[in-house]
């Protein structure tokens, strides 16, 4: 009887109006949470990504050094020097 109390005080329109705004927001909610779920799960795919970017880089340039000892050629220093310092991503 409450519902029926609320439309005589105010009015159909008005609690018409409401519930049309609760079911939309009902709506953005449910839709919102299945966005956030993919986002978190595309953020997982580029951390991987990047991860196995990293990897694949100080793997390039370790064979480098090792291909320029056994040929004798001088290795090039300014490409290890970029690499030095940054975390290898290795899990060896």
């Amino acid at each position: 009887m409450e519902y029926l109390d609320l439309v005589a005080e105010v009015g159909f329109p008005i609690v018409g109006a409401g519930a049309a705004g609760y079911f939309v927001y009902l709506t953005l909610n449910f839709i919102l949470d299945g966005v956030l779920d993919d986002i978190k799960q595309q953020k997982m795919f580029a951390q991987a990504l990047d991860n196995r970017v990293k990897t694949m880089n100080s793997e390039v340039i370790r064979i480098d050094v090792k291909m320029c000892q056994a040929f004798g050629i001088r290795p090039d220093m300014e490409r290890i020097a970029r690499a030095d310092g940054k975390t290898d991503a290795r899990r060896d």
